[in-house]
């Protein structure tokens, strides 16, 4: 375990010390049970947009350098001359 410090308005703290003494058990614990129930209380959710889009196959991940190829993603390109930027 990592140890922290948190910040507790005085009535927060107040109310979380007699809770310890009612359950008889630390401090410390009592805050990482409720820390613990906070942050899983609701399912976590993927990143914006994930699970929006379907080709409707399921073999995408096992053919993808076969679809690479007949798309031409990644194909090699003309080069672009470069010039240097006078400053």
């Amino acid at each position: 375990m990592r140890r922290t410090s948190i910040y507790l308005d005085p009535e927060l703290e107040v109310l979380l010390k007699l809770e310890m003494r009612r359950q008889k058990r630390p401090m410390a614990e009592i805050v990482r049970e409720a820390v613990q129930a906070y942050v899983t209380r609701e399912p976590r959710l993927g990143p914006p947009g994930a699970g929006a889009f379907s080709s409707g196959r399921s073999d995408t991940a096992s053919r993808v350098d076969e679809i690479l190829t007949t798309t031409g993603f990644g194909a090699a390109r003309a080069v672009r001359s470069t010039r240097t930027r006078k400053r």
